[in-house]
């Protein structure tokens, strides 16, 4: 079915459930394969979620024929961070639940003198990936705002 009109909430949507399939399964083959505990492992993850957003952002500047407000782009590219954050966070939770093994590794220990169990982790993804997105939105809205953007006037 295709949509009537896209806008920067379906699109977000779309893209960050598309991006969230790539970094769930990316990140399962990554426990099974048991190198989630390395450093590239998740900074993989965020090259995935950087892409997401970045193609998010083009594809509704390409439909809206180059014309994109800065607000459109920037809240697009958070709903997709967002969503595909809170379904890497689920994975992790179940992931979590299935095997404690794969948890186990990568688990933030003696941090405030505590261990930091799957729900605190799976919290910490969200507001990372949630974070990431609104910068990485910011950042890339330079790029793709409209030819015809005029800047506010000095106040000079």
């Amino acid at each position: 079915m295709a949509d009537t009109e896209l806008t920067s909430e379906n699109n977000g949507l779309r893209m960050g459930i598309l991006t969230g399939v790539v970094l769930i399964a990316y990140t399962g083959i990554a426990a099974l394969a048991g190198f989630l505990d390395k450093i590239e492992a998740g900074t993989l993850d965020i090259v995935i979620l950087i892409a997401g957003i970045v193609m998010a952002i083009m594809r509704l500047k390409r439909y809206r024929r180059n014309r994109l407000s800065y607000f459109q782009g920037f809240s697009t590219g958070i709903i997709t961070a967002i969503v595909a954050s809170v379904m890497l966070g689920a994975f992790f939770w179940l992931l979590g639940g299935i095997s404690k093994a794969a948890i186990t590794a990568i688990e933030a220990r003696d941090l405030f003198g505590a261990d930091l169990g799957v729900l605190i982790s799976g919290l910490g993804i969200i507001l990372l990936g949630t974070m990431t997105g609104v910068i990485t939105s910011l950042v890339a809205m330079q790029y793709f705002k409209s030819p015809d953007h005029m800047p506010v006037a000095s106040l000079d």
